[in-house]
Protein backbone atom coordinates (compact mmCIF):
# COMPACT_ATOMS: atom_id res chain seq x y z
CA UNK A 1 0.00 0.00 0.00
CA UNK A 2 1.16 3.49 -0.83
CA UNK A 3 2.30 5.86 1.87
CA UNK A 4 1.21 8.81 -0.27
CA UNK A 5 -1.73 10.79 1.02
CA UNK A 6 -4.85 9.78 -0.88
CA UNK A 7 -5.32 13.35 -2.12
CA UNK A 8 -1.93 13.20 -3.88
CA UNK A 9 -2.80 10.12 -5.95
CA UNK A 10 -3.88 10.15 -9.57
CA UNK A 11 -7.08 8.36 -10.52
CA UNK A 12 -5.07 5.43 -11.90
CA UNK A 13 -2.92 5.16 -8.78
CA UNK A 14 -5.97 5.31 -6.53
CA UNK A 15 -7.81 2.62 -8.52
CA UNK A 16 -4.79 0.30 -8.44
CA UNK A 17 -4.40 0.76 -4.71
CA UNK A 18 -8.13 0.30 -4.13
CA UNK A 19 -7.97 -3.03 -5.97
CA UNK A 20 -5.11 -4.12 -3.68
CA UNK A 21 -7.05 -3.07 -0.58
CA UNK A 22 -10.12 -5.01 -1.71
CA UNK A 23 -8.01 -8.09 -2.44
CA UNK A 24 -6.40 -7.96 1.00
CA UNK A 25 -9.75 -7.55 2.74
CA UNK A 26 -11.34 -10.35 0.72
CA UNK A 27 -8.53 -12.74 1.64
CA UNK A 28 -9.31 -12.13 5.29
CA UNK A 29 -5.79 -12.91 6.46
CA UNK A 30 -5.07 -9.55 8.10
CA UNK A 31 -5.49 -8.63 11.74
CA UNK A 32 -8.59 -6.73 12.84
CA UNK A 33 -6.76 -3.42 13.36
CA UNK A 34 -5.12 -3.68 9.95
CA UNK A 35 -8.48 -4.55 8.40
CA UNK A 36 -9.96 -1.38 9.87
CA UNK A 37 -7.06 0.70 8.52
CA UNK A 38 -7.40 -0.91 5.12
CA UNK A 39 -11.14 -0.28 5.10
CA UNK A 40 -10.62 3.40 6.01
CA UNK A 41 -7.99 3.80 3.27
CA UNK A 42 -10.26 2.02 0.82
CA UNK A 43 -13.16 4.33 1.63
CA UNK A 44 -10.95 7.37 1.06
CA UNK A 45 -9.66 5.92 -2.22
CA UNK A 46 -13.23 5.19 -3.38
CA UNK A 47 -14.30 8.75 -2.58
CA UNK A 48 -11.33 10.17 -4.49
CA UNK A 49 -12.05 8.02 -7.54
CA UNK A 50 -15.74 8.91 -7.48
CA UNK A 51 -14.88 12.60 -7.30
CA UNK A 52 -12.42 12.41 -10.16
CA UNK A 53 -14.94 10.49 -12.30
CA UNK A 54 -17.60 13.10 -11.59
CA UNK A 55 -15.20 15.87 -12.62
CA UNK A 56 -14.40 14.03 -15.85
CA UNK A 57 -18.10 13.51 -16.61
CA UNK A 58 -18.78 17.21 -16.04
CA UNK A 59 -15.95 18.18 -18.40
CA UNK A 60 -17.30 15.83 -21.10
CA UNK A 61 -20.78 17.33 -20.68
CA UNK A 62 -19.36 20.85 -21.07
CA UNK A 63 -17.55 19.80 -24.23
CA UNK A 64 -20.68 18.16 -25.64
CA UNK A 65 -22.79 21.20 -24.78
CA UNK A 66 -20.41 23.52 -26.64
CA UNK A 67 -20.50 21.50 -29.87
Amino acid sequence: MSEKPVTDLSFEEAMAELEKVVTQLERGDVALEQSISLYERGAALKALCAGKLKEAEEKVELIRASE
